[in-house]
């Protein structure tokens, strides 16, 4: 007897899976995966080496174990690093900024996550209130989105009252400086070249003397013959430390003039 043939299924499409994120990429574990490192003896070091900022709360991790930690957790999502930002502990803190610093800098990351990671440092600056904080993550999360779009914020940041968010401004452009690009650097350096708080002085200091390296030497110098007699002399310093002795008397003397 003939069999007779069946009409064969088409399958159906497989559903589109969004990307799984692991179960132990959440706030509250990496705040329990900390609590193995604390150390008193730590925390004072801490609190002796930091300027605690009103409501900050220290528990004495190393950064280098919090930091290794971090990168464990970089799948953590955007909504979990919020909550990690919203602890008053100054370590939790620094370890969302990680995790965001690791992301930002991962070629794997997906420009919609770089958004993201964008606008959570911008909407929670008032969690980002040190210096060290404003370092772990300003380049990667903020210099890295912007470097092809409009760099606007760099100026709304720059004209700030808030001291952390005109650090920002400048150490964003650490990124650019990686692409060959000084001009945002010397530019916004220009818009904080008088700044009254200390950690951003060190900040343009710092920036526009890597910005002068080598081939852009000429351009620190320009910098420097219209604003070394005027700046703060903490800017100053940074900023003409890789110079030859000669010129770092130059421009020194200027603040005398």
């Amino acid at each position: 007897m003939k069999k007779t043939a069946t009409a064969k299924k088409t399958p159906a499409a497989p559903a589109i899976r969004q990307p799984d994120v692991p179960e132990n990429a959440t706030a509250d574990n990496f705040v329990k995966a900390m609590q193995a490192y604390i150390s008193p003896t730590e925390r004072e070091k801490l609190m002796r080496y930091f300027r605690q900022q009103d409501g900050d709360q220290f528990i004495g991790i190393r950064m280098g174990q919090l930091f290794a930690l971090a990168k464990a957790f970089i799948a953590m999502p955007p909504a979990e690093l919020d909550k990690l930002l919203q602890s008053p502990v100054h370590e939790v803190r620094a370890g969302a900024l990680s995790i965001m610093d690791k992301q930002g800098r991962s070629n794997k990351t997906p420009e919609s996550r770089r958004k993201e990671l964008f606008d959570l440092y911008i909407q929670r600056h008032d969690r980002i209130n040190n210096w060290d904080l404003v370092d772990l993550a300003a380049q990667f999360v903020v210099g890295r989105y912007i470097f092809d779009k409009p760099r606007t914020i760099l100026n709304k940041l720059a004209k700030s009252k808030n001291e952390w968010e005109r650090r920002t401004a400048i150490t964003s452009t650490a990124y650019f400086l990686r692409q060959g690009e000084v001009e945002d650097t010397f530019r916004i350096a220009e818009m904080l070249v008088n700044d009254p708080h200390e950690l951003v002085q060190k900040a343009v200091g710092g920036w526009i003397r890597e910005a002068g390296k080598s081939r852009h030497r000429k351009e620190l110098q320009l910098f420097l013959d219209k604003y070394a007699a005027t700046m703060p002399r903490t800017a100053l310093r940074y900023a003409i430390e890789h110079l030859d002795e000669k010129e770092r008397k130059h421009y020194l003397g200027l603040k005398g003039k």
